[in-house]
């Protein structure tokens, strides 16, 4: 569609240099149609001029330009101006020509509104120092928001509705009071989206068995809580490049430690027990049962399972189990040590684990029977002997 027509032109320069101009004359093409090379998308208006005859392009809502177009329709069938859905025409506010707002910072209570609501167009959100004991459900509705930093406040729980926020790729959540992380986060839309999480400075004492389903996180941040332990299966976190999880309680490290491989690894400040793989934990059952042979070929021979044809419990168990050095899995019935690891096994750059300047941990090692306990001990006495 295209319309022949007179427009004002105006020079964009002269607000700049302080002045005020009117706008001139001229002769233009007003055309109404998509982009072109798009054979879906908006609809654009395009202004051309003698001067300009590639034309400018202004993108338009559908629905409004819909309501415009039919205006204009009544108007050229000589409709009673009266019954025309017209406004007067006067200057247009703020908000109505200035682009939408991806980004807000709010760093004290006084600041934080109230009575106004956040601009849905956000994608990054900081409010910090803001005293909120629980997240504002106002956040919940910032479908494109990308970056939420709630660090600083009083949060002691999280709700379920975060996993709503479909492009949610960094959620900062340092200083709260927070004691967990729900189960039902880790299986939300965040298992494809977010890549940075920071939950330093908290009260929280384990993570749930879940928490690895979060394949894309890329940076963990876990300082200053009270873990007694880290997610048993974190090595599935396939992406992760730098964890932190310094001044914590952890005792030894989980056997899925050794499958990471990280950029940077802190974890200064925990009580990590010493070593001793000559006093083992034998939890091992002779004859196996029957439940312990079918899941360890369940595990050993990749057989798909699921709630719909186990009880969930075993399906829990199976998820869990655990790695024998020789390869082979292990539920109920194996035996138990702790070795010592050397970190940068795992890590380009290693913080120092104590004051000392070492840069080991313990790890936990499973064996699923005593012939591969026997074996291991046999080269660890071998190896110690050598030194």
């Amino acid at each position: 569609m295209r319309l022949q027509c007179d427009v004002e032109v105006v020079s964009r320069l002269l607000p700049t240099c302080g002045l005020r101009g009117r706008g001139r004359g001229t002769r233009a093409l007003l055309s109404l149609g998509r982009q072109p090379g798009r054979a879906r998308g908006g609809v654009c208006l395009m202004v051309c001029t003698a001067r300009d005859r590639a034309g400018v392009r202004y993108q338009a809502n559908a629905s409004n330009l819909k309501t415009f177009l039919s205006a204009v329709r009544l108007a050229h069938q000589g409709s009673d101006v009266a019954a025309l859905p017209l406004s007067a025409l006067v200057p247009a506010k703020t908000s109505e020509v200035e682009k939408p707002k991806t980004k807000m910072i709010i760093t004290s209570k006084r600041d934080y509104p109230l009575t106004k609501g956040f601009p849905y167009s956000l994608e990054h959100l900081q409010a910090s120092y803001c005293r909120l004991a629980r997240i504002d459900t106002r956040v919940l509705c910032l479908k494109k928001l990308r970056k939420l930093d709630l660090s600083h406040n009083h949060i002691k729980q999280l709700p379920a509705t975060i996993g709503d926020l479909l492009f949610l790729q960094e959620l900062n959540l340092h200083d709260n009071h927070l004691e967990s992380f729900s189960s039902a986060l880790c299986s939300s839309t965040l298992q494809k989206s977010l890549q940075c999480l920071d939950l330093s400075q908290n009260k929280i004492k384990a993570l749930p068995i879940q928490f690895c389903q979060l394949r894309e996180l890329v940076n963990l941040k876990l300082d200053d809580n009270e873990l007694i332990r880290l997610p048993f299966k974190i090595g599935q976190l396939d992406h992760l490049r730098f964890l932190s999880a310094a001044r914590n309680k952890l005792p030894f490290l989980p056997s899925d430690f050794r499958k990471l491989c990280l950029e940077n690894l802190d974890l200064f400040g925990n009580p990590f027990e010493q070593p001793n793989p000559l006093l083992p934990n034998i939890q091992l059952k002779i004859p196996l049962t029957l439940l312990e042979c079918a899941a360890r070929a369940t595990v050993n021979y990749r057989i798909p399972y699921g709630r719909q044809l186990l009880p969930s419990h075993l399906c829990e168990d199976l998820e869990v189990a655990k790695t024998c050095q020789c390869g082979s899995a292990c539920l109920s019935s194996f035996i138990q040590i702790t070795v010592t690891m050397n970190l940068h096994h795992v890590a380009h750059t290693v913080v120092l684990v104590d004051n000392m300047g070492g840069t080991e941990a313990p790890i936990i090692c499973y064996f699923c029977s005593l012939g591969c306990y026997s074996q291991f001990l046999d080269r660890y006495l071998q190896s110690s002997a050598d030194h």
